[in-house]
């Protein structure tokens, strides 16, 4: 086992390295910060299918509220933009836990397109209403700072939402491994059973529901920062659904999952959009190559690798360990 852990350190060292030094030799940080941003919204929601059982296709009316949180707070409420992301995780996660009362009253399916409505909603209120952007949106949100110094570039914006990241998986790890995550653990395999064995279920599916909100409300906000435009289309129904694939793609239920599907399905998006853009291709082509892509890696997932990527590995290599320790010791 401490052989196992010591090459999960090992992985999760490298990687971080191999994240911090990515932004210094990539031209343009896009790419980098839409993985990164996805990561934080997947681990949220790897945690809330995961862990608590509840599926949501509508995380990205929770990075809307974050996103709006910071546009509207520093364009028309001139709030500091530190103060603006500062607020922005509570507001989603205020938002959050008050759909989420009636709404998580549904169960399997019908939650899923219970958020996925609601996601809906937001876009339609935001397209309807002026306060909200309307159908024009948002635009000229101040660059992000502290102490009067405000980031240049986007090199800067890489390693902050790198360090809300790591913020995010840590205090995962922490509320997983919690006797309130023991409890939220009950919820996946039978709620009548977590709720004879003293789990308030109600309010923890609440809570979850709040904190997976509040880690998409905080990749808006740093999505509002690193864009300065928000508006309706900047959270399609697509996204989300893309959020799920991830989630399930890297592994439900783990700290790390969400950031190697993200990763991951990413990659594989940003290999497709560079097919796509050859010449000769119709424009079609994208989104033909995206919806079939995902329909194979979905179907490959569930057939191949049920529980994901890391879990998988995971048990193949604890495998490999075990049949390693018995052929020495034959």
């Amino acid at each position: 086992m401490s052989r196992l852990l010591n090459w999960k350190t090992l992985l999760v060292v490298a990687g971080s390295v191999a994240a911090c030094v990515a932004p210094l030799v990539m031209a343009d940080l896009t790419f980098f910060m839409r993985t990164v941003l996805a990561a934080i919204v997947v681990t949220g929601l790897s945690m809330l299918m995961g862990y608590a059982g509840q599926a949501s296709l509508g995380q990205g009316a929770f990075v809307a509220a974050g996103a709006l949180t910071v546009a509207i707070g520093t364009t028309r409420l001139e709030l500091p933009p530190l103060v603006a992301l500062l607020l922005a995780p509570l507001v989603a996660a205020a938002f959050a836990a008050l759909v989420g009362i009636p709404i998580l009253r549904l169960q399997g399916h019908y939650l899923a397109f219970g958020t996925l409505a609601l996601l809906l909603m937001v876009q339609a209120a935001m397209s309807a209403f002026d306060v909200l952007g309307g159908a024009f949106g948002i635009s000229g949100i101040p660059a992000f700072g502290v102490a009067g110094t405000a980031f240049s570039g986007q090199l800067p914006y890489a390693y902050l939402a790198l360090v809300c990241l790591g913020l995010v998986l840590t205090l995962t790890h922490r509320v997983v491994h919690s006797r309130f995550g023991r409890g939220v653990r009950a919820l996946a395999g039978s709620e009548t059973a977590a709720e004879s064995a003293g789990v308030p279920v109600g309010r923890s599916k609440v809570a979850v529901f709040a904190l997976s909100g509040a880690y998409a409300g905080l990749a808006g906000a740093l999505s509002a920062f690193f864009t300065p435009y928000v508006s309706p289309d900047s959270f399609p129904a697509v996204e989300s659904f893309t959020y799920v694939i991830m989630a399930v793609v890297g592994g439900l239920g783990t700290v790390w999952g969400g950031v190697i599907g993200a990763v991951v399905i990413s990659v594989l998006l940003q290999v497709l959009n560079s097919v796509s853009s050859q010449p000769g291709l119709p424009p079609t082509a994208g989104p033909i190559l995206q919806y079939a892509t995902y329909g194979a890696v979905l179907i490959a997932t569930l057939l191949f690798l049920p529980r994901g990527i890391l879990p998988s590995a995971s048990a193949a290599l604890g495998a490999g360990r075990r049949r390693l320790g018995a052929g020495a010791g034959g």
